[in-house]
Formats: C-alpha cells, structure tokens, sequence
C-alpha cells in the first residue's frame, strides 16, 4: 500500500492581493494608509512613502497607482529620457537607496509634476537626507516633498494579515498558530507571505493541519537558509 504521508503537492496558484480591500490597518500603517486615501487632497504634489523592509511600502504604492492610474517604475531604471518624454502623468518611482538615483531625471519629473498637476509617489528605506544626493537643485526640490513614515508591522497587522493570507487559500487554521508566529518571525510581511506559502505546501506534502510543530519545523528551516 502507498505511503501517503509524503505526496506530492499540487499548489492552485494564489492571486497576489493587492487591491485597497485587500489592505489591512492598524497603527503601523495608519498614517501611510490615510495618505493614500486622502488622494488627490495631498499637501503637495511629491510625497515619499519611508519605513523599513517588509513594511508594507510596495503594497501601498500599487493600490495609489490603481487610483491615480499612476506609472510604476524602479528608481535605479528613471531615465532623463522617461522625465523629458512629454508624456505627463502620474508616477510611483519604487526602491529608492543612496547610488542608483539619476539626479537630473529625477528633478526633471519633479519639476514636471508639479508643473503639469500631476502626482508623484516615491518608496524608500530612508529619508531623503540619506540618499547622497548632490545636486542643489534637486535636493531642494526634495526637502518640499511631504514624507509618510511606516513602522514594522506590529503583532496586529501581522497576526491578521497571517490569518488572511492562510484564509486567501482557504485554509482554516487554529489561532494559536497565528500567535506562535506572530512571536517568533522576523517582522515583515513578505516573510508572513513565504512563511503561510510553506506551511501550505508542507500540510499538503505531509496530509496533515498545520500545527504549531509544523509551523516550528518551518520556521526552523526558513532560518537555517
């Protein structure tokens, strides 16, 4: 008789969440998520979205950009060329660290945003103090920009964004395993998303619930890689 203990999982595809119903709250984010609700009633027409990795930033920025029908790009990929193409419209310019900043295109799109009343969004890790920018000009223009700050997910968000992304894959799970990770993984919420990925394939691989001894074993072995 097959030993069924180990089989082979067949994973359905999961549909990245990432529309504003989608969105959980709570202070970690407020300040971030009432920013995206006020739109367009900003206080200026650039705003930088700061906080740490797995603070949420990339979420926040694609629901705006569904909004504002807004543009995504990568910092280090902004062109002179993306700034000066006469196509005005509203950007998100994501990932933002001191070294791959086109100075000039970057002032350029400011410049243009705020002349043709349009939006501008920027995700970061930082504050723009530190991004090393050398251009005065540009450095001025930054030092307008309103600037929103995300903490690292606290236990609320990511006890209830763990409960929805298992119930985003129908999944029933007992309380209890929330709080066991909640207090044990790193504090991001891209983690939160692998973590519930594992358990999902490990429960089907082994056909057994995911427990708090499959979620250590999980946990353990996220760690050890």
């Amino acid at each position: 008789m097959p030993n069924n203990n180990n089989q082979i999982p067949f994973t359905l595809p999961v549909e990245d969440a990432r529309a504003r119903e989608d969105l959980i709250e709570s202070s970690a984010n407020l300040t971030a998520v009432e920013m995206i609700d006020a739109w367009p009633d900003w206080p200026g027409n650039v705003a930088i979205l700061a906080g740490p990795v797995g603070s949420g930033k990339s979420h926040l920025a694609s629901i705006w950009a569904q909004q504002a029908d807004a543009e995504i790009f990568h910092m280090k990929d902004l062109r002179s060329e993306h700034a000066l193409s006469g196509n005005f419209r509203n950007y998100v310019l994501e990932n933002t660290d001191a070294g791959c900043i086109d100075e000039t295109a970057l002032f350029h799109l400011i410049n243009q945003a705020r002349e043709n009343g349009k939006f501008l969004l920027i995700t970061s890790r930082s504050w723009p103090q530190n991004w090393e920018v050398t251009l005065p000009d540009l450095s001025s223009r930054l030092r307008g920009a309103f600037l929103v700050e995300l903490q690292e997910p606290d236990d609320l968000l990511l006890g209830l964004v763990i409960h929805k992304l298992f119930a985003d894959r129908q999944l029933e799970v007992d309380p209890a395993v929330v709080n066991y990770l909640v207090v044990r993984m790193e504090r991001s919420l891209g983690v939160a998303g692998e973590i519930v990925k594992k358990l999902d394939h490990e429960a089907l691989a082994r056909n057994t619930k995911i427990t708090k001894a499959l979620a250590g074993q999980v946990l353990q072995s996220m760690a050890s890689s």
